[in-house]
């Protein structure tokens, strides 16, 4: 019986485990980028951005979170500036936030990105805690 009464406590341990170590690896999963918006297939829900290391198709969806872009998906259009978080899952790269370059449109930020982060050095903003990098 002693067996017995071990093995649910035992089992909660390996679950907390378990959701311990995933927590972080699905925020490393994350990937950022900096682009300009190319083109946008509203029927599919992509959009298309040009980097510094090329042109990448990512997809919207339900759970994707545009900030400071009116309209959200359909505000995005072609020459916009924007940084975008995303996931790859086996269907491609999957948008998490959208956000403009810059915070406010003028070089330096704005609340949200404001001095010297790892959002293509636009900045530390209120969200992004001290030395963040």
């Amino acid at each position: 019986m002693a067996r017995k009464s071990l093995v649910a406590p035992m089992v909660a341990v390996v679950a907390f485990a378990v959701a311990a170590l995933a927590a972080p690896l699905a925020q490393a999963a994350l990937k950022h980028f900096d682009g300009t918006v190319v083109s946008k297939d509203s029927n599919a829900k992509t959009f298309r951005i040009s980097t510094q290391s090329g042109t990448l198709r990512i997809k919207v969806n339900s759970g994707t979170e545009f900030e400071r872009i009116a309209g959200g998906f359909s505000g995005l259009n072609k020459g916009l500036a924007i940084e975008v978080d995303a996931k790859q899952t086996s269907n491609g790269l999957v948008a998490v936030q959208v956000e403009p370059q810059g915070g406010n449109g003028g070089g330096g930020g704005g609340s949200d990105d404001s001095g010297g982060d790892d959002h293509g050095g636009h900045g530390g903003g209120s969200d992004d805690g001290p030395n963040h990098t």
